[in-house]
Formats: structure tokens, sequence, C-alpha cells
């Protein structure tokens, strides 16, 4: 029906001049299996979550069907979530739909997901890398077949279904993934023979080992100096060079993930490596990956709850408060890594006239990178204090630096 179907101009003609009687084939209802359970929409105060950054450091969003409201609210459903949205996809990102919990009450037609995407401005399409597409049913497949014609090569190649929960934390990266428990039920009746899944082990600690440790860790194996891992100042180094630096879209585009890797096991291996004739985002994807992959995030497990009240604070106490945080409350070795890569960041703000990676840009990059939770998912509520945060810091950088960490104050009991 779908693949040698041939459509005129107009894929969906005036529903004025079609017969109630007509049948259409895409309103049928195929989705009785995924009926069972859905979440009561009027609980999330969230159109979509923020999942975290996947192996590339590239952020990766959730929307959920089963939060889909009633037909007549979709328009401003979609509204909400590309408002949501929006401030992010400036850089590359990964959108996960997870189809459980659409019911015939809020199940979108064909025309008004057409229309929907022609609305998506320029950077929501190019910028887009990978659309999961969890559980997908029939209904989903038809769906896309039918659109196929109308939409580019290069954006239909970025639909990837995936069956299993298990299958999307591989292709993200992420061992954790929070997410609703009626998802979770749903998949483990679809993939019984899985069961839940467990944690990874943790790494075996070989002494030689930057990527998926503790900064802590490194600072002990590693010839560090002044606490900065070698891999950190050789990605650093290599991305300071006039004409690098400058790269329009450093940290924001993505790079070869399968260089990135191979990276990452031979520094892990211990082998000294090269990167002077590297890809300049392969170098950042590296640094922006050294930091995803810490065991804690650089800004500590303990500040989470401190930074995400940061837009609560009066803005004449921020300054104290921030400066505060960072010289007080962070460990030694977590002060010095974070002060060496913000003198590199705003030095990045400095050439953004050519690489037009601003303080806001770099922190939306950078946010979820030096700072997540250790409970949850970070929501998109708590990610934009976050990145404020770092805002903040790189532009008053030289108030909160003032004093060297070797001239901290250190209380002694």
């Amino acid at each position: 029906m779908v693949g040698d179907f041939v459509l005129a101009d107009d894929p969906f003609p005036d529903p004025e001049l079609e017969t109630e009687e007509a049948p259409n084939p895409l309103e049928d209802d195929f989705e009785d299996q995924l009926r069972e359970q859905s979440e009561n929409f009027q609980g999330n105060k969230n159109k979509c979550d923020f999942l975290g950054t996947d192996k590339q450091g590239r952020h990766i969003f959730g929307i959920y069907a089963s939060r889909f409201p009633e037909k007549s609210q979709l328009e401003g459903f979609v509204r909400q979530v590309i408002k949501e949205i929006e401030p992010f996809v400036e850089n590359d990102y990964i959108l996960v739909y997870f189809h459980q919990g659409l019911k015939e009450d809020n199940k979108p037609s064909a025309q008004f997901l057409w229309n929907s995407y022609k609305e998506l401005d320029r950077n929501f399409r190019k910028n887009l890398k990978t659309l999961y597409v969890v559980h997908p049913t029939w209904f989903i497949r038809v769906i896309w077949n039918f659109f196929s014609p109308f939409i580019s090569d290069k954006f239909r190649k970025k639909l990837v279904y995936i069956s299993s929960l298990d299958e999307l934390r591989q292709a993200l990266g992420l061992n954790k993934l929070k997410l609703p428990d009626t998802i979770c039920d749903f998949d483990h009746k679809l993939n019984p023979s899985r069961g839940r899944v467990s944690q990874p082990a943790a790494p075996n600690g070989r002494p030689t080992m930057q990527f998926g440790v503790t900064l802590k860790f490194i600072v002990m194996h590693s010839p560090c100096l002044n606490s900065i891992p070698p891999i950190v100042r050789k990605c650093v180094d290599s991305l300071s060079i006039t004409g690098v630096i400058d790269t329009e879209g450093i940290f924001r585009r993505s790079g070869n993930h399968s260089e990135i890797m191979a990276l990452k096991e031979r520094v892990n291996r211990g082998e000294d490596v090269d990167l002077s004739n590297v890809n300049v985002h392969v170098i950042a994807g590296l640094l922006k990956s050294f930091l995803r992959d810490l065991a804690e995030p650089l800004l500590t497990f303990e500040l989470y709850d401190d930074v995400t009240k940061f837009l609560d604070w009066p803005k004449e106490e921020r300054s104290r408060n921030v400066t505060q945080l960072i010289r007080e409350k962070l460990p030694e070795e977590n002060y010095e890594l974070f002060k060496y890569l913000v003198d590199f960041l705003v030095r990045v703000v400095d050439c953004a006239d050519l690489n037009k990676m601003t303080s806001s840009n770099l922190a939306i990059v950078f946010g979820p990178n030096f700072l997540w939770s250790g409970r949850t998912n970070t929501s998109l509520e708590e990610i934009a204090p976050i990145n404020a945060f770092v805002d903040f810091v790189l532009q008053n950088h030289k108030a909160i630096y003032l004093i060297d960490v070797n001239q901290r104050t250190v209380s002694v009991d």
C-alpha cells in the first residue's frame, strides 16, 4: 500500500474535500499493544526530558507518546516541546521517541505530523544527528514509509529503530538511564529474556586508565602536572593552536565516533597518543568524552543541589556564592582542572567572531559534562541553572580566580 503509493504535489489533500466514510488506513488503530499502560499527562510539567549526553557529548532529549495530550491540544504540545529544546539545537543533538503509551485519542494524524515537520527550523533538522524510535510498531513504520518520498535522504538516514532499552543504553553509551516505570515494565514484557539490565562492572582500574575512572585515581597513577591529566593537557594544547581554536563550531560539531573510541582505548592502555594530525572535532570530542566518562562529575555530586539553585540566587549574591562554591567546596584536584579548563574556554570565547562559540554556547555544551546528578537524570529545569552557572563562571573568571589555588585559605581543625 505504501511502498508503491504515488502522491500528487500536495500529499495531504484538503480534508474538507474528503467524505467522512472514506477510510484512511493511517488512522486505523494499530496501538492495542501499547494501550495497557500510560502515564498521567497532567502530572508532567515538562513535555520532554533531558536524558544526558551521549558518547560524543551531544545532548539527548526524550519525548514520550504517553505524555501526548488529546488531539485538540497536540499543536500547543508540539510548540512547547520546540520551545523547551530550542536553546540546545544550535549544537548537535539526539532525539529519543518512546512510542509506549500512544492511544487512539492522542494519536496525531499524518497531516498533523507532516505540518509539524515542515514548521521545524533549519537547525532542528540539520543538527539532529539521530532520531531513535523506541518500541516501534507497524503504525510507526507505515507513517515513516508514507513520509519517505518527501524527506531528504540525509534526514531519512537519521532514523534508528530500537527494540529494547538495553539496545538504547548501548547506542547512547549511557549505563544509567532513568525512565518512567511504565516504559521499563513494558520493555520487560517485550523482552522477558533480557530481564532487568544490570549495571556493568566497574573498570578494572589499570594504572594507565584516564577514561572511566575518578579524577583522584588519575592524579594518583599518572604524571599530572598541577592535577591536570595528561590527555586533557594534550587536547587543550592541540586545540589552542591558532587556526584550530578559531575553527567554526569547535565543540559544537561532532567528531568521528570510531576515531574517538580508538583514541580512548589507546590512552587507557597507556600509549602516548599523538594528536598533531587528528581532526579538530575529534580532539574536541575526546575532551568532552573525558569529562563525561569521569566516575564522578568534575564539579562533584556534592555541589549539584547548590548549582541547580543558581538562578534562584539574587543577582547581587551570585558572584560571592559561585566563588565560595568553587574555591571552598571543590577538592583541590577538581579545582585545578576546572580552573585550567575555564582558562582555555575563555580563550575559545575570545575567538567567538570566528568560531561562533560564545560563553553561552560553550556553557550549553559543557554544562552537562561538568555536572550531573548521581540520583536521577538531570531534568530540563535543572540543566538551565547548570548552564547559567558555567556561563557566569566564563564571564566572571577573573574575579573568581583572582587568588590562585595555592593561596586558598585552608581550614585547620
